[in-house]
């Protein structure tokens, strides 16, 4: 280093650049960190999304095939009719009729969204019918449990609730 012109020398020594570059480097990392943290919390928030648009989905297709749809499946009691307690027993799906139709794309939306792993089941209770969605979030869960030293949860579940029809009336 030279001398300015009032003897002291100018410039950084060769510490103080280490030490900014080290600061540096630590905060690099650090956003790097947050940046992880961030993809993997969308990635499950993406997911919840998805489970939701699967299962208000099949109630709108509920909805839309117990009212007068009931001579086509050959039943009188179509509600009734679309309880599964999983996927894996969905009917095969066939263009003559709507339930099985709708059962079989439940499934297969499921699948799709969540893997082997995801189930769903519809239950019914006249005249509410509630749909769970449930599937493995391992990615979003060990980024957060990992720094805490627990050992979570893996798996995730959206259910929703609602009434169809109206209460049946016994004489």
């Amino acid at each position: 280093m030279r001398p300015d012109h009032r003897g002291r020398q100018s410039g950084m020594t060769l510490i103080e650049v280490l030490i900014s570059v080290l600061i540096l480097g630590i905060g690099l990392l650090g956003a790097a960190a947050i940046q992880l943290n961030a993809l993997k919390y969308t990635d499950s928030s993406t997911m919840t999304s998805q489970a939701s648009f699967i299962a208000y989905d099949m109630m709108d297709r509920i909805r839309a095939n117990v009212d007068g749809n009931s001579a086509s499946n050959g039943v009188t009691d179509v509600l009734s009719t679309y309880a599964i307690s999983a996927t894996g027993v969905a009917p095969a799906a066939t263009l003559t009729n709507a339930r099985a139709q709708d059962l079989a794309d439940f499934k297969a939306n499921i699948l799709a969204f969540g893997g082997a792993t995801a189930t769903g089941s519809i239950v019914v209770v006249k005249p509410v019918v509630t749909i769970t969605i449930t599937w493995d979030d391992t990615r979003a869960t060990n980024a957060n449990e990992a720094v805490r030293g627990t050992n979570p949860a893996t798996t995730r579940t959206f259910a929703i609730s609602s009434r169809i029809g109206v209460n049946a009336v016994t004489p």
